[in-house]
């Protein structure tokens, strides 16, 4: 995949592994809690988006409250998998800039197991912020690796994302609540 200059990815990540979010509802996060690994309620029949911000997670799950979102799980994959999910990645709408033509974007878009949205990230009431950040929706043989090879370790922040939301509601969020993201250069 071809990133345009203005497009950053940023994560938490170290040599190993990178940091992505998902929101759940509970039998699927309990079930990765329980086994640490996805199981039987996560189905590989349908897209499941990965997110590495961890701001535009809390702003698309409404910080845990929508329904079906209610349980936010931070996911460490392997960096190896995550770079092949960028190689893949086909934008979800088209580009001439990087695709050409419409229908050069249009074969590979429907032969893509990976969708790519930027969209802009997002501070901690939900402004959007003036960088983009990335979503990665993953299907078919490529989300059965990220399920069975490329988690490494889960963890359910849920409870820390209701008490940094509780933080902002009573307005004494502190900065240093948030997880620090660098520029993951590719």
């Amino acid at each position: 995949m071809i990133i345009k200059s203005e497009n950053k990815i940023y994560a938490q990540f170290n040599e190993k592994t990178i940091r992505v979010y998902q929101a759940f509802r509970a039998e699927i996060a309990d079930e990765a809690i329980k086994f640490g690994k996805f199981g039987s309620h996560f189905r590989t029949s349908r897209m499941s988006w990965i997110k590495p911000s961890f701001l535009w997670m809390m702003y698309r799950s409404g910080w845990a409250t929508k329904k079906g979102q209610e349980r936010i799980l931070a996911i460490d994959m392997e960096r190896e998998g995550f770079n092949i999910i960028l190689a893949q990645a086909v934008l979800s709408s088209f580009d001439k800039d990087i695709y050409g033509t419409y229908e050069k974007w249009k074969l590979k878009f429907e032969s893509s197991e990976v969708r790519c949205q930027w969209d802009p990230d997002r501070d901690i009431y939900g402004n959007p912020l003036e960088r983009r950040t990335i979503q990665l929706g993953l299907s078919g043989n490529i989300l059965k690796k990220y399920k069975k090879e490329w988690v490494v370790k889960i963890t359910d922040i849920t409870e820390e994302v209701i008490h940094m939301r509780n933080a902002i509601k009573n307005n004494n969020f502190k900065k240093e609540m948030l997880p620090v993201e660098i520029e993951y250069k590719i």
